[in-house]
């Protein structure tokens, strides 16, 4: 996916309080405090009653140090402390050992710290690899179809959710999907390897998209029986590329269409939807794919209800579609970015996956 495998890793998510390297400020700070006691402490020949902020040296550096730093800060805080030369309040010996036991404390923390990030990066190192196995990178071009796209998990610490997405070519031409399974974080991911792996298959064999989301339907009732607890349903947009020509057939099941880019023009297509998938009911009563013709330089944007029904801090709705009017002009590879961070502008705090994906026609090129 164009600029995916940065928003796949949920690095935006990640601050220095959740794993991430501390800010310079956080790793100068003890430092910086300690050096300033000792310079204040020489400015004046009255002794100054300022020796008791150096005992928030030791904890500070746990927050930025491993073990050895953090022992040599706690060691130098003491040695501060009891050098005559600073005159910093004549410290008792129970001044000296509370100071100690801090220093010791602050170096067996910092120990249990650094054992608990090593192990965070490999869950995450994890994470990041089950995430591309279940929904690995969109190539930038498909065949005769251009792609951009951008995922964004929304459970706090995790790097995949309930969205799914996926653009394959097959002998019937280029296949994609954009959906969402029911729940999101980590309980909803074997629902989306389930439904990917069913979509891959139905590229290889099915003739049009009525028959890929009938496939993808029944693998859902099916994986609902093995279920302890309800059944599995999710929402999804198929679009079916013809092999030769400029058109797409478009299947909404129980998710919002897409929406076509077209110069400087945007609109949502009308579309006959059908019902979610996993309701057993993709047989029985199946919407109509819409054949829609392309003009050079359309472009198709399938978006997440993270997307659609992000809110304000009024509890607004984010407005999709006029937000789109103002980046007609943006390219292909960029606009998931650009939206991405208007999005975050309009909802500081979003509660569902974002997701997005943009394809385009360009017969121009040679195919992959």
């Amino acid at each position: 996916m164009a600029k995916a495998t940065k928003a796949a890793t949920g690095e935006h998510r990640r601050s220095w309080l959740s794993g991430a390297p501390p800010p310079r400020w956080v790793r100068v700070l003890p430092v910086l405090l300690l050096v300033g006691v000792g310079v204040a402490s020489l400015t004046d020949s009255v002794p100054l009653d300022i020796g008791f902020l150096l005992g928030a040296v030791p904890p500070l550096a746990v927050l930025a140090y491993g073990p050895w730093a953090t022992a040599f800060l706690g060691a130098a805080t003491i040695g501060l402390l009891t050098i005559p030369f600073f005159h910093l309040d004549r410290p008792g010996n129970t001044d000296l050992v509370t100071l100690g036991f801090v220093a010791t404390l602050s170096v067996f923390v910092s120990f249990v710290r650094g054992r608990r990030d090593e192990q965070l990066d490999l869950e995450r190192t994890v994470a990041e690899t089950a995430q591309r196995a279940i929904v690995p990178d969109v190539r930038r071009r498909v065949g005769p179809v251009r792609c951009a796209s951008l995922y964004r998990a929304a459970e706090r610490g995790t790097l995949v959710g309930g969205d799914f997405f996926d653009v394959r070519t097959g002998p019937h031409g280029v296949r994609a999907v954009l959906g969402d399974v029911q729940g999101h974080g980590l309980s909803a991911v074997a629902t989306v390897a389930s439904v990917l792996g069913a979509f891959r298959e139905a590229v290889l064999d099915d003739v049009d998209a009525e028959a890929i989301a009938a496939r993808l339907d029944r693998r859902l009732v099916v994986d609902s029986v093995r279920t302890e607890h309800g059944e599995l349903f999710a929402t999804a947009v198929l679009l079916d590329f013809a092999p030769q020509g400029r058109e797409v057939r478009v299947l909404a099941c129980g998710h919002p269409p897409p929406i076509v880019l077209r110069g400087g023009a945007v609109s949502t297509l009308e579309l006959d939807p059908g019902p979610p998938l996993g309701l057993g009911l993709a047989d029985v009563t199946p919407g109509t794919a819409a054949t829609v013709a392309l003009l050079p330089g359309d472009r198709l944007l399938l978006a997440s209800d993270g997307v659609l029904e992000a809110r304000d801090a009024s509890g607004a709705f984010y407005p999709f579609v006029e937000r789109l009017t103002l980046m007609t002009g943006v390219g292909l590879d960029q606009l998931p970015d650009e939206i991405w961070a208007d999005l975050s502008r309009f909802a500081p705090k979003i509660q569902d996956d974002v997701t997005l994906l943009i394809l385009t026609l360009d017969t121009s090129g040679p195919a992959d």
